[in-house]
């Protein structure tokens, strides 16, 4: 079903015709070789998300020894920029063993949470994050 929602979005935004709800929702990449990125308001992330968001605005510290690293984009999911660009955090997930799935990956100087993404599903997938 995913994928079908993900193609007739494709084909409205091919088409210039965006319905209602979608419209409201779709942000189009400021990469034309990006894939197709929906977006999260601030208020709809998971608390951990908020908190991590937090943690990057005030430079640390960390949890966990990866968060802060350069994100290498090589899925070429996000908007293309020069290496370092990205750097991706981890967002704890509840009664996980590991750092879990779930991280937001930032663009441009660090401390800045202006230009960040989310994924739930380890890179999978991104929503840019808005206020």
């Amino acid at each position: 079903m995913k994928g079908v929602l993900i193609g007739a979005l494709t084909l409205c935004v091919l088409s210039g015709s965006v319905p209602g709800a979608l419209a409201r929702d779709y942000t189009a990449p400021a990469d034309a070789n990006a894939q197709v990125q929906g977006v999260v308001a601030l208020a709809q992330l998971p608390r951990e998300a908020v908190n991590t968001l937090n943690l990057i605005a005030a430079g640390g510290p960390y949890p966990y020894e990866k968060d802060g690293i350069v994100f290498g984009n090589r899925e070429r999911l996000l908007p293309a920029h020069r290496r370092g660009y990205y750097h991706e955090y981890t967002v704890p997930t509840p009664r996980a063993r590991n750092r879990g799935a779930r991280r937001i990956v930032c663009g441009g100087p660090l401390q800045r949470t202006d230009n960040c993404y989310y994924s739930d599903d380890h890179y999978t997938s991104f929503n840019r994050i808005v206020e």
